[in-house]
């Protein structure tokens, strides 16, 4: 099998369906922002501080690649693929509150940085967000499921309490905004 197909040469791709889309769509932008953010939180997997939450760190990428097939189907195609669950969030909400018994209570706001391991996990909230916005924007003219952009929401939630578990393991006092 061949990698390449030069299907896209002209600035076209296909949504699972087979409806053909220009690479700019708003669409193709919002899975490719969420494949974006898979790879960083792969990155922030192999770290050697999230040895411990490896797995869960895959079963979050598992859940993008999820939501990256969701939004690559075409409006009313009959394709069966996975869904997201309530239950998904709920784990992500679990683990929210894990973190916040350990840490101090958020008195300032923080800077990015203080540590490569926790810039990656600010790095991955950063692209989450901008996921997130991007298909609340497709929302606008397609349907999609809101456990998809609840989903991109809380993560955003447990990547920045997932850097302030990240200061507290690694010992690394957070970077806090001073105003002028």
């Amino acid at each position: 099998m061949k990698i390449y197909t030069k299907a896209g040469d002209k600035g076209t791709t296909s949504l699972i369906g087979g409806t053909k889309v220009s690479k700019a769509d708003l669409r193709i932008d919002s899975y490719g922002t969420v494949d974006e953010l898979n790879a960083y939180i792969g990155l922030l997997a192999d770290q050697t501080i999230n040895i411990n939450r490896s797995n869960f760190l895959r079963s979050i990428q598992n859940n993008l690649f999820i939501i990256g097939s969701i939004l690559a189907l075409e409006d009313d195609a009959k394709f069966k693929i996975p869904m997201l669950v309530q239950d998904d969030i709920t784990a992500l909400e679990n683990a929210i509150d894990e973190i916040d018994v350990q840490v101090e209570p958020l008195r300032n706001f923080i800077l990015p940085g203080g540590h490569q391991s926790i810039s990656f996990g600010q790095v991955a909230r950063c692209v989450c967000r901008r996921a997130e916005r991007l298909v609340i924007a497709l929302t606008h003219t397609t349907k999609v499921d809101e456990l998809v952009y609840q989903y991109l929401n809380r993560l955003s939630d447990y990547l920045f309490m997932l850097c302030r578990q990240m200061h507290k393991d690694l010992q690394i006092d957070e970077i806090h905004w001073k105003s002028r």
